[in-house]
């Protein structure tokens, strides 16, 4: 009997992991039946989605707390969508809020249907009862890291441990011919990387680039390049062009890779793109803001990690600098990204340091894609 299939993915990093499960479940059951919600990533599959996701690239209290009507009709539309494909199993990937309540409403209309979540929420990091909430929801979690399993385990969820998901989707970026391309030469090159989301372009991709002005009146030979995810490609392109210094803007897609490698440093807003930065052999220095109430709310009550870069994470010290909220300026990520792009030696020991802790974090072993894959079609 065919499997049927949907997956549901809310935000630009959750199309592209849906588009890599889709690859990996159909090179293990060609027969499988899919379907979803996504974006161009799970649409290049052949998934077509029944509405566009970009409006739900939502971060913080305040403007989750604006979008709440949206994100509740929506998560309807997602649970219509699936209900009309009547699959056996609902794939849930990353996108806590709108998930959950995606999740919770096919548990109602179809009470024996097999729910996966696919990347937990940060229960190591944040509010830890979100764990017993997921239990209460799905049937089995697949999460990146080992030391998340013990906040499941009183809960008897299931989990599968599949890694970082960047770890395996690595390719080997070109640097020399973006740089050939693009007519850079051996110039040092400085990334900035405004995020995904439109809460980060207004909130940090500011700094970034204001300290970026602050390098180029140090360094006259700089280059700075932007690597634009499409979900904020306009807007970054718009901040891009209004800088009193020459920046160049590519677009993620067939770029990426080769941008990231011919890096000589990188200024970077919190996310999946720091890993991926590293994996290039780039130094990257780390910022990130939230409005204010979510910040606070935050610090007192949620957050309980030290950092919030996974590569330091995973060193248990901070071997990618990271400025958060008010640490977020211009001067102080200057100053931090200054010695990696003057000082070959200083680049070297972050690189190798980067090195150490995606080694930690998994880099060599299986893509998460195919750990994800037999974690679906195992369930029945």
């Amino acid at each position: 009997m065919t499997r049927r299939i949907f997956i549901v993915a809310a935000e630009s990093s959750g199309d592209v992991l849906g588009a890599d499960l889709v690859g990996a479940l159909r090179a293990r059951s060609p027969d499988v039946a899919l379907a979803g919600v996504g974006g161009p990533a799970l649409e290049s599959r052949g998934l077509k989605s029944a509405f566009d996701i970009k409006s739900l690239a939502i971060l913080g209290l305040i403007d989750g707390v604006k979008a709440y009507p949206r994100v509740v009709r929506l998560a309807d539309k997602a649970a219509d969508a699936a209900v009309a494909f009547a699959p056996d199993t609902v794939v849930l990937i990353d996108s806590w809020g709108f998930t959950l309540r995606v999740a919770q409403r096919l548990r109602k209309r179809l009470p024996g249907l097999k729910l996966v979540k696919y990347i937990g929420p940060q229960v190591w990091a944040s509010r830890p009862g979100r764990a017993k909430t997921l239990a209460r929801t799905v049937d089995h979690l697949i999460c990146i890291h080992d030391f998340e399993l013990p906040f499941y385990t009183p809960f008897n969820l299931p989990c599968t441990v599949c890694g970082h998901p960047a770890l395996g989707r690595y390719v080997q970026g070109d640097g020399g011919a973006f740089r050939a391309r693009h007519g850079l030469g051996d110039a040092p090159l400085l990334l900035v990387l405004p995020g995904s989301r439109g809460s980060e372009l207004r909130r940090t991709a500011p700094r970034l680039f204001a300290a970026a002005g602050r390098l180029c009146a140090d360094i006259p030979s700089l280059k700075v390049v932007v690597v634009a995810a499409r979900s904020i490609a306009t807007g970054a392109r718009a901040m891009a062009s209004a800088q009193s210094y020459p920046v160049l803007v590519v677009d993620e897609a067939g770029e990426k890779e080769d941008a990231f490698a011919a890096g000589t440093a990188a200024l970077a807003v919190s996310g999946t793109v720091t890993t991926e930065v590293g994996l290039q052999g780039t130094p990257v220095v780390v910022g990130y803001r939230l409005g204010w109430i979510t910040w606070a709310l935050a610090r007192l009550f949620l957050y309980k990690s030290p950092f919030m870069t996974l590569m330091n994470v995973a060193a248990a010290r901070e071997i990618a600098p990271e400025f958060i909220q008010t640490r977020c300026t211009a001067e102080i990520l200057a100053r931090a990204a200054a010695p990696l792009l003057r000082d070959p030696a200083a680049r070297s020991a972050q690189v190798d340091a980067q090195d150490r802790a995606l080694k930690a974090m998994g880099r060599g072993g299986r893509p998460a894609a195919d750990i994800a894959a037999e974690a679906v079609l195992a369930i029945r």
